[in-house]
């Protein structure tokens, strides 16, 4: 156990990815045996999503202690994620543009698949208020959750004195649900292993053939959004090194990757944020669990790039109003998007709407993408992570929250 608990667990997470990869061509028959296991391990998470963004935005807003610090800390998280969110559509669109994946795609041959009604921006802006609290946390509404949060802290700062237990309460359920994240963390391996080895088995090793380029259309999407976007943040606005930040953050990443869920993820991207990065609580816990809901770089990239596939598919003209449509309903549906497998692939309908694509020829894209996507959607949830975590990082740095030596520790790790 010694031994085990020595290795990095970023390392113990790579070496189940790399088992689950090797069961899945050798034994593919055995996986349905161990998918349980994911199963649980994802399971494990959510559990903890809904609790801890209520807690920790609420006790994260209550470490802030001055009221007028409230505004600039939120500003400049939702300024700097509608930046990477806009910037990621271009992104997808982009790559779209010149690859072109859709060009000769064989839609007509998918099976439509049933997409619920559009969610319209006016309902979505409406359901940010809750109807009921408890029901907004049984269903792990997001945006609702984070609206919440917010009043609640902004209400124990502004209470003052009165307010001062509540925020201790709030810290302290805070530390508790954290340290409950660690526990589950240690799972992360035999987690990982189960659910690549189910979605390889499941899907073989042609997945790719006939969906082969917007494969690498999404792969490439994702590298020009980390390696470039985020690192030109990081540079230019935060004036960090870029090596130390990516090697702090492999855990994520990883966990990111093996899940498809930027919920799922935010457990361990608190821990890094904090451990690895030195980004300071108040920051982490106030801005992760908002861009678990906003922060969605990746889905705007990939929501870009699939719009793109599908005009191209259907032979739809592309005009400068076009491009310009697809961006913007593209970045505000990336928005609203839950934190949970494949959700971006069923916001199509409010971007393709807007352009004049039809509902039925919008349910043949899911229909013809829905059994590739769960590969498709662990690569672009890796750009989601990277992104919330490179806006923690840089509101950190400006509100005098990064704790720089550990952030440079990075590379000694």
């Amino acid at each position: 156990m010694r031994a085990w608990f020595a290795i990095a667990l970023w390392k113990r997470v790579l070496g189940g990815l790399a088992l689950g990869l090797l069961f899945a061509l050798i034994w593919p028959s055995a996986t349905p045996s161990v998918a349980f296991i994911g199963e649980l391990f994802v399971r494990a998470i959510r559990m903890l999503v809904a609790p801890i963004v209520l807690v920790t935005i609420a006790s994260g807003i209550t470490t802030l202690a001055d009221p007028k610090r409230l505004g600039t800390l939120g500003g400049r998280t939702v300024g700097l994620f509608a930046l990477t969110t806009f910037v990621g559509v271009s992104v997808g669109m982009l790559v779209a543009t010149i690859i072109q994946p859709g060009v000769g795609a064989p839609l007509g041959t998918a099976t439509a698949h049933a997409l619920g009604p559009a969610v319209t921006p006016y309902q979505q802006l409406i359901g940010i208020i809750p109807l009921n609290i408890v029901e907004a946390l049984a269903k792990g509404d997001m945006l609702a959750l984070i609206f919440v949060a917010i009043m609640v802290g902004v209400g124990t700062v502004l209470a003052g004195d009165a307010g001062r237990p509540l925020a201790a309460v709030l810290q302290s359920m805070s530390a508790v649900l954290l340290r409950i994240v660690g526990l589950v963390m240690e799972a992360t391996p035999f987690g990982v292993f189960a659910l690549i080895a189910n979605a390889v088995a499941a899907n073989g090793a042609a997945v790719f053939v006939n969906i082969g380029w917007l494969a690498i259309a999404v792969v490439v999407g994702s590298l020009i959004q980390m390696a470039v976007v985020h690192s030109l943040v990081l540079r230019l606005l935060a004036r960090l090194p870029v090596l130390p930040f990516f090697r702090g953050i492999i855990d994520a990443l990883a966990i990111a990757f093996s899940t498809a869920s930027s919920g799922a993820t935010l457990p361990v991207a608190m821990r890094v944020a904090g451990d690895n990065l030195g980004v300071g609580r108040s920051v982490y816990s106030t801005v992760l669990p908002l861009g678990a809901s906003i922060g969605k770089d990746g889905t705007a990239m990939y929501v870009g790039l699939l719009s793109l596939f599908a005009l191209q598919a259907f032979g739809v003209p592309m005009t400068l109003t076009v491009y310009a449509m697809v961006l913007l309903t593209g970045a505000l549906a990336s928005f609203g998007t839950a934190p949970v497998p494949s959700a971006s692939l069923f916001m199509l309908a409010a971007v393709l709407s807007a352009v004049g694509v039809s509902p039925e020829q919008t349910a043949l894209v899911v229909g013809f993408v829905l059994p590739f996507d769960r590969l498709l959607d662990m690569t672009r949830t890796v750009p989601s992570a990277s992104a919330n975590l490179v806006v923690a990082t840089t509101v950190a740095r400006w509100e005098g929250e990064l704790d720089e030596a550990v952030y440079r520790s990075a590379d000694d790790r």
